[in-house]
């Protein structure tokens, strides 16, 4: 097993954002706020009634447990925009399963989320010598295939009418980045 993943995840950073381990020192309401926001959940597993004992436990677990879990922060401010997360890692396949959620509405359509997106696939690749990233999108949530696609992900396979999302049944897709091809592009 690698070292990083034995502990929890480094503090990293990017040009404009700081990615620290998240835990509690991310309890907020502003946090239980996004968790309740349907802009900000409608295509997610979880979230729409979470209240702040909800959030503490599930922070608490999160600082307790062994993950690449991350807050991102805005440098200019140390503030909490978002989260994202290699987990699980699969260390015996080199891959991994990849999720962001950017929660402060103020700042989306800053162009965090693919910055904040290169960061940890670029730690996935170049640290932790994955050789393949997977994710699983809702069809329906264009902004998020977009930048997926933008980030070199390509589609894998797709689940029919697999769940509820902002009320109608919808299409997952199967995505992944392979390292191989992340590098060759980026040259």
């Amino acid at each position: 097993m690698h070292d990083f993943l034995k502990k929890k995840a480094p503090t990293l950073e990017s040009d404009r954002l700081i990615f620290k381990p998240l835990g509690l020192e991310h309890l907020s309401h502003t946090y239980v706020d996004w968790m309740n926001d349907r802009d900000v959940v409608k295509y997610l597993e979880s979230g729409g009634d979470y209240s702040y004992e909800m959030l503490k436990d599930f922070l608490g677990g999160v600082q307790n447990g062994e993950f690449l879990f991350w807050a991102i922060h805005l440098k200019s401010s140390n503030k909490h925009i978002g989260n994202i997360k290699i987990d699980p890692v699969w260390m015996r396949h080199m891959i991994c399963e990849f999720s962001i959620l950017m929660g402060d509405k103020i700042e989306w359509g800053k162009g965090y989320a693919k910055e904040a997106s290169l960061r940890i696939i670029d730690f996935c690749f170049m640290e932790l010598n994955i050789r393949k990233i997977n994710l699983g999108v809702v069809e329906n949530n264009t902004v998020a295939v977009k930048l997926y696609t933008n980030l070199g992900f390509s589609i894998e396979g797709v689940y029919i009418d697999h769940g509820i999302y902002d009320g109608v049944f919808s299409n997952v897709l199967r995505m992944a980045l392979f390292n191989k091809n992340y590098i060759e592009g980026s040259k």
